[in-house]
């Protein structure tokens, strides 16, 4: 199996590199030790020290500091490519999570076209319960768990959920992991803060359902047809309620957000006291 190699690269030239080249590093574990668990990827990912300077062969995630009008994270480049943009500032390190979102998703779909068949879901009293139609759903490895709130840490680094295979089971079985850290409990189950998207074959049209505000309850909304010159991940990616839901995540804070972040602070504090130490073990005597 050939491996896709990923570049994390700043192009804002504002971020703190060091901290660049840490998210580099616990990206790199993420994707060889935790994603392989339930996905068939083989991958790396290298902190790209140029924005003018992408080598050969890699998949550049850039760090930017915004987004036009009508762009999502993901993009494919002239000859098809996949890459992707994530908006990080040096104020809030939480972008680390969007870089492994756009990541994860990259390496389950790399050309964000992939769909898998299961059951249909719908609202009733407000509630996600399964249907008895038949849905396509586009595979996106974090949406339906994307809030910061489900995030993880790797040495100090906060890193997205995601999704497994189990997702899209017929039905719940005891024992299953249908995320990586176990925050969903049941096939299809949709986090606040979330959403997830999939063709209605019936009414041949694409819908969402979205958990925008975690306090409301989630809707289901018609978005049409697929835009033919876009993947479906990009064309969706780039929706302006998808956009929205997807940064809802940094911008409305919970007890739960704001604990991840502080201790993924503390762990990075101790961490570098830890490197600090041990650099000594091979310094040369004076």
């Amino acid at each position: 199996m050939s491996v896709i190699q990923i570049g994390l690269v700043d192009t804002t030239r504002h971020l703190d590199s060091e901290l660049v080249h840490n998210a580099a590093m616990a990206l790199n574990l993420q994707v060889t030790r935790d994603l392989p668990q339930f996905w068939p990827v083989n991958a790396t990912v290298t902190y790209l020290p140029s924005p003018h300077k992408i080598p050969a062969g890699i998949w550049p995630v850039r760090l930017v500091k915004t987004l036009p009008p009508g762009e999502g994270g993901y993009h494919s480049d002239r000859h098809k490519q996949p890459y992707a943009r994530v908006i990080a500032t040096p104020d809030d390190p939480t972008w680390t999570i969007d870089a492994s979102h756009e990541i994860l998703e990259m390496l389950v779909d790399p050309y964000g076209n992939r769909m898998q068949s299961s059951v249909a879901i719908e609202i009733k009293h407000g509630k996600i319960v399964d249907g008895h139609g038949q849905f396509g759903y586009l595979v996106e490895a974090c949406d339906p768990c994307e809030d910061n709130r489900y995030g993880y840490t790797i040495n100090g680094i906060m890193v997205s959920d995601f999704i497994t295979p189990h997702f899209y089971d017929p039905v719940e079985t005891a024992g299953t992991r249908y995320s990586f850290c176990g925050h969903l409990k049941a096939p299809r189950q949709i986090l606040p803060g979330g959403y997830i998207s999939w063709v209605n074959t019936v009414m041949d049209e694409w819908q969402q359902l979205l958990w925008v505000d975690p306090k409301k309850p989630p809707v289901i909304e018609n978005i049409g047809k697929a835009d033919q010159t876009k993947s479906l991940r990009e064309w969706i990616d780039g929706l302006a309620r998808s956009r929205e839901i997807y940064h809802s995540g940094r911008n409305t804070p919970s007890k739960e957000s704001n604990d991840l972040r502080e201790y993924a602070a503390g762990r990075r504090e101790a961490l570098d006291k830890v490197a600090l130490a041990k650099a000594k073990f091979y310094e040369d005597p004076e």
